[in-house]
């Protein structure tokens, strides 16, 4: 029996399923190169070339503000909603304000409320020199200072003499003991007094003592708002 020759270089073919694929199937998210790759090799930049590649970059004056890495596209349209948020802000801000100012300037008594108001009435000393109003006038005439308060409110110019209440007219009543009835009298606003409460009325002596005729005077030593006050009810007239 003849011996068999032994093969030299045996070789083995692998099969198709033995074989490594060498290409990578594409995902779902490689059709967006999201990590910006790329099958093409990329030469290496040495740290001399990016230095000068961030020298010779333009340099905006934005850039010390907004990321370089937002466009000018999105920060303009950053700032148009910023600008329409602070507009929107503004104007409810001024609605609101106005409409607390004209709230509270409703119940203030004003020429044009025609409210009967009951407040306190004290005395002052109206000279020597001028009031608020510009006007010289003496403890004797029939005047009266309205409050800060009410004064301000109606306020048009940073000129007290051209105040909408000066010459105004108001008629006070209060009850007279030596009548048995009420008693009233007109003063002209001729002043501002910054210690009276909104429904108070600053009056002259005179006009004041006789107000004040068959009451006590214990404890009216001097002048002042503290003193003596009475009540009384006033309208403008």
């Amino acid at each position: 029996m003849a011996d068999a020759t032994p093969i030299a270089n045996p070789t083995h073919e692998a099969l198709e399923w033995e074989t490594p694929s060498t290409s990578k199937k594409p995902g779902i998210l490689s059709k967006y190169n999201i990590f910006n790759t790329s099958s093409k090799p990329q030469s290496a930049v040495t740290k001399e070339e990016s230095s000068a590649a961030e020298r010779t970059a333009p340099v905006h004056r934005s850039d010390r503000f907004i990321p370089t890495w937002i466009s000018r596209k999105t920060c303009c349209y950053a700032l148009a909603a910023l600008f329409v948020l602070v507009l929107i802000l503004a104007l409810g801000l001024g609605i609101g304000l106005g409409l607390h100012k004209g709230k509270k300037h409703k119940n203030l008594p004003l020429p044009t409320n025609t409210a009967t108001f009951t407040g306190d009435l004290t005395y002052y000393s109206p000279g020597p020199g001028y009031g608020a109003c510009g006007y010289e006038n003496t403890s004797k005439d029939s005047i009266c200072a309205v409050s800060h308060i009410v004064w301000d409110a109606v306020s048009t110019s940073s000129n007290p003499n051209a105040n909408p209440l000066c010459g105004k007219k108001i008629r006070i009543d209060r009850y007279d003991a030596t009548k048995g009835g009420n008693s009233s009298v007109d003063v002209m606003v001729v002043d501002r007094c910054t210690g009276c409460e909104p429904d108070d009325l600053d009056l002259s002596l005179s006009v004041f003592t006789d107000f004040g005729r068959g009451e006590s005077r214990k404890g009216c030593g001097e002048l002042g708002l503290v003193e003596l006050r009475h009540t009384g009810l006033w309208v403008f007239i």
